[in-house]
């Protein structure tokens, strides 16, 4: 399964309720045994990394190993996230999959330019959606080293 010896954790930031759903459906179904943790926008996104608010267990917002992150987000979108993420050196090591909607040359130029990790646009099937998520686990959890996997290596 994953390389690790710490499950595979994805933070989903993700305001639209049926973007969600269907994620973590591929997600689950395209790497089963996948931890899931979900947050509806930038502000609650970093409050799950800095363990503010409902997130001040640490048990119950395990750091991630990976947040898929939508641009378009109310009260702080996935751009002001994505920088403020990118600018901390407690996060900055946490690889970012930028996932929405939009495939405007700016938005891209722009994540990449802020330190996103990958930038893909959301399927319009679940089959593309599935294909896309097993994909992202694929390389993420079985191909590319983390840098959480380094905690204690030689």
């Amino acid at each position: 399964m994953t390389n690790t010896a710490q499950p595979a954790i994805v933070l989903i930031a993700e305001d639209d309720a049926d973007d969600m759903a269907i994620t973590m459906r591929a997600l689950r179904e395209g790497y089963p045994g996948i931890s899931i943790t979900t947050v509806q926008d930038g502000e609650e996104l970093m409050d799950y990394l800095h363990g503010r608010g409902a997130y001040t267990n640490p048990t119950e917002a395990p750091r991630p190993s990976l947040i898929l992150l939508d641009l378009n987000m109310p009260r702080k979108s996935g751009r002001e996230a994505l920088a403020e993420i990118k600018a901390d050196d407690n996060f900055r090591s946490i690889p970012i999959v930028v996932f929405t909607t939009s495939s405007a040359p700016i938005d891209v130029e722009t994540s990449y330019s802020t330190g996103a990790n990958a930038y893909l646009t959301k399927p319009l099937s679940y089959s593309e959606m599935l294909a896309s998520m097993r994909a992202l686990t694929d390389f993420w959890f079985n191909h590319a080293i983390l840098p959480s996997q380094m905690q204690g290596a030689d």
